[in-house]
């Protein structure tokens, strides 16, 4: 088992910063990709980015690219997502999720664990 706490979401103006983390707690860490996904009212969730088990491979929606990074310290057992010039359309709740995989993937029925959600409000 795998538990996954998020933090760091909260309301923010376009155009600003949030850095949110994912602390881990259970079987290795390490051994496990790690991805985040997000859900706006009334959509489905959607893949936002994966980080493979050794930070060497990292994969991004179209959306996101250039704009959000994750990162992961396996030391701290924590992936992070930083988000800058967010934009009102980034509005979601954002949820971490690990999967067992060799590389990051952005199918999320790969994803084993998941953690209970933080939320993000961009505000125009």
């Amino acid at each position: 088992q795998v538990q996954l706490v998020e933090s760091g979401g909260g309301l923010v103006q376009a155009g600003g910063s949030l850095r949110l983390s994912c602390a881990a707690s259970g079987r290795t860490f390490s051994s496990y990709a790690m991805g985040w996904f997000r859900q706006a009212p009334g959509k489905e969730r959607e893949f936002v980015a994966a980080i493979s088990w050794d930070s060497s491979s990292t994969v991004y929606a179209d959306s996101v690219k250039g704009r959000f990074t994750i990162s992961r310290d396996n030391a701290k057992s924590t992936v992070y997502l930083q988000m800058r010039r967010l934009k009102p359309e980034d509005t979601a709740v954002y949820y971490c999720a690990a999967s067992p995989s060799v590389i990051p993937t952005s199918l999320p029925t790969r994803y084993n664990y998941w953690g209970q959600g933080t939320q993000v409000t961009v505000s125009s």
